[in-house]
C-alpha cells in the first residue's frame, strides 16, 4: 500500500499528535495538563469579590483555575456595587467567592445572577466570628459581626482550605494538585505569622493601642494583642459623634498615646484634628478593607507594611 507522504514526514506527524497527546492539547481550550503531565478538565472559573479571595484563588488554584477579581485594591468594598458587566461574568462562573459577614450587601443580586449554576460561597461564614458593640466585643442583643477577618493570619490559612475544598469538590481529580499548591501556601502563611508575633513583640503591651478611622482591626487586636479605639464603626460610613471624638481625645491622652493611623480608603481630616490637639503623630497608611497597591499588594505584603507601620510609629 503506497503511504500518502514521505516516511520521515509520516514520523514527524505521529511524532507531534503524540506530543498533544502528552500535553493534553485539545481544540476550543479544553482539556489540558497540569503539573506531572496529570489530564485536567476544562480550567474552573471563578469570580471574586474580595481581594483576599482572589490571591487565595489563584495561589491555590494556579494553572487550573482563571480568576476574575471583582473588587481592586484601593476600592472600599464597602461600597462596592456589582455592575452588569460584573453580573454577566459571575453568570457564566463555576464558583462565586464572597468575604461575607454582611460585608457584600449583594449576595442576592448575585446568587441570582448565578441563577444555581455556579457555587456561592461565603468564605467568611466558616471562620470564627467576633461580634462588637460600641468598638466593644459581645455576643449580646443588637451586636454587628465584624466583616474583617483577613487581618488575623491563622483565618486566612482557615480561608485557603475552604477554598481548596470548593476546587476539589468542582475538579476532585485535580485534587493533589491543589493540595502541593495549598500546602505550599499554607507554609508561607505559617512563616509570615511567625513573622508578626515577633515583630508585635517589640512592642511593650501597654504600647499596643491603636487609634485608627474605622474599626477593621479587631481580629488583628485579638491576635496580637492590641486595643482598638476607631473614630468610625464597621463601615467607614458610620461617622462619629463629636461626644465619641471628645472621649477618643481623652483616651489618646491619658493614655500616652504616641500615634493615631489612617485607613487606605479613608479620609483622615479627623485624625490629623486629633494630632493637633493631643500631639500625637500621624502614623503610616494601614491597609485595611482589602490588598493595596505596591509592596502591599500581596497579602503577605500587606500585614507586612500594616505591622511595620504600627510597630515603628508606637514604639
Amino acid at each position: 500500500m503506497k503511504l500518502p507522504c514521505c516516511v520521515p514526514c509520516l514520523r514527524l506527524v505521529l511524532g507531534l499528535v503524540v506530543m498533544g497527546a502528552t500535553l493534553g492539547f485539545s481544540g476550543g481550550g479544553g482539556a489540558w495538563a497540569a503539573k506531572g503531565g496529570e489530564p485536567l478538565a476544562e480550567r474552573i472559573r471563578v469570580s471574586s469579590f474580595s481581594s483576599i479571595l482572589t490571591e487565595i484563588a489563584q495561589r491555590v488554584g494556579e494553572g487550573v483555575v482563571v480568576v476574575s477579581g471583582h473588587v481592586p485594591p484601593g476600592v472600599d468594598p464597602h461600597e462596592f456595587e456589582p455592575n452588569p458587566g460584573v453580573l454577566r461574568t459571575v453568570a457564566s462562573a463555576d464558583l462565586v467567592l464572597l468575604s461575607a459577614k454582611h460585608m457584600e450587601g449583594y449576595v442576592g443580586k448575585l446568587k441570582e445572577s448565578a441563577g444555581g449554576k455556579a457555587r456561592v460561597v461565603e468564605v467568611g461564614g466558616q471562620l470564627p466570628s467576633l461580634w462588637m458593640r460600641d468598638g466593644t466585643q459581645t455576643m449580646g442583643r443588637d451586636a454587628f459581626e465584624d466583616p474583617h477577618w483577613w487581618h488575623s493570619v491563622p483565618n486566612v490559612q482557615r480561608a485557603v482550605k475552604v477554598v481548596r475544598e470548593q476546587f476539589v469538590a468542582l475538579q476532585p481529580q485535580s485534587a493533589g494538585f491543589f493540595l502541593e499548591n495549598s500546602n505550599r501556601y499554607l507554609s508561607e502563611l505559617e512563616d509570615l505569622q511567625r513573622w508578626v508575633r515577633g515583630r508585635v513583640a517589640e512592642l511593650p503591651r501597654n504600647q499596643r493601642k491603636l487609634v485608627t478611622s474605622h474599626d477593621a482591626l479587631q481580629y488583628f487586636a485579638k491576635e496580637y494583642g492590641f486595643s482598638v479605639y476607631a473614630v468610625e464603626g464597621l463601615t467607614p460610613s458610620e461617622q462619629p459623634s463629636s461626644r465619641k471624638v471628645a472621649a477618643l481625645l481623652d483616651v489618646i491622652r491619658a493614655q500616652r498615646v504616641k500615634a493615631v493611623f489612617a485607613q487606605d480608603t479613608v479620609n483622615p481630616k479627623v485624625l490629623r484634628e486629633m494630632t493637633s490637639e493631643t500631639g500625637a503623630v500621624l502614623g503610616g497608611r494601614l491597609w485595611v478593607d482589602g490588598l493595596g497597591t505596591g509592596d502591599a499588594a500581596t497579602y503577605a505584603g500587606m500585614i507586612r507594611s500594616n505591622v511595620n507601620a504600627i510597630v515603628e510609629a508606637l514604639k
